[in-house]
């Protein structure tokens, strides 16, 4: 595995919170030191109330952009379904000037069934989707190259899924992050898997694929064993009301302590 510097991702989600409060929170987040801030794209709380306070995702992005300085920010992960592939394109390049490029453009396959039901999008089945994704990424990466003017930078693609014969081969063929959940015993499996992916289409995932990873536990329970495993963005999540940033500064302590 590649050695990658450690580092520490903050996922606000958009639910139960007033904007002026999901504001503040970002602005706390980068003062804390996380290296990004990702969002969540769903149109509906995932808990609580179902019906609860919930915001757009990629106009929140754009926002985030001009709010902060040094963060990267993306989010964790779009849904495919839910934007034509070219205009999710332009929209990432056109964020990517905005915050002078420090976009991530995350995406998966969507699975929030309510997401996609009361928008008025096709749900289809796990396989559809799938394929939706895979017919969609070489559009996107042809328009971000197409665009005028062009992105600051080559625009990093996180994808989001743990899919051992579809997933991780999307994964192997486009994404330079790749985000999963699971223990350390997991994250090494499934990076076997992309691996010999990898090699069916002539990439090196080790070293062309950050691992990354969504963690709620506190890092000295876990953080050595997913590092060991290969692990090197780890990202801690919150939703509203509170947006509670303790863990947050917890894993942004271990980073520091270990660097």
């Amino acid at each position: 595995m590649t050695s990658r510097p450690v580092r520490i991702a903050y996922q606000l989600g958009q639910q139960h919170g007033d904007y002026a409060t999901i504001r503040d929170t970002v602005l706390r987040a980068e003062d804390a030191g996380v290296d990004v801030v990702f969002n969540w794209d769903h149109f509906f709380p995932l808990s609580g109330e179902p019906d609860g306070k919930h915001f757009e995702c990629w106009t929140m992005l754009g926002a985030w952009a001009e709010q902060t300085e040094r963060v990267e920010i993306g989010a964790l992960v779009t849904g495919n379904g839910y934007r034509n592939p070219d205009l999710l394109a332009d929209m990432a390049r056109t964020v990517d000037h905005i915050s002078g490029g420090r976009l991530v453009l995350g995406i998966g396959a969507g699975w929030a069934e309510k997401d996609y039901r009361e928008f008025g999008y096709e749900f289809g089945t796990a396989g559809t989707r799938i394929a939706d994704l895979t017919a969609a990424l070489p559009r996107i990466r042809a328009r971000l190259a197409a665009g005028n003017p062009a992105p600051t930078r080559e625009i990093p693609l996180l994808i989001g899924g743990g899919g051992e014969k579809k997933m991780l081969r999307l994964v192997a063929e486009h994404a330079d992050v790749w985000h999963s959940f699971g223990d350390a015993e997991t994250l090494r499996h499934k990076s076997r898997v992309l691996a010999a992916h990898g090699d069916d289409v002539g990439r090196d995932t080790d070293a062309q694929v950050e691992r990354s990873i969504g963690v709620k536990r506190p890092p000295q329970e876990i953080a050595d064993d997913l590092v060991d495993a290969g692990a090197t963005l780890f990202t801690i999540g919150t939703s509203g009301p509170e947006f509670d940033l303790d863990l947050v500064r917890q894993w942004v302590a271990w980073r520091d302590a270990r660097q």
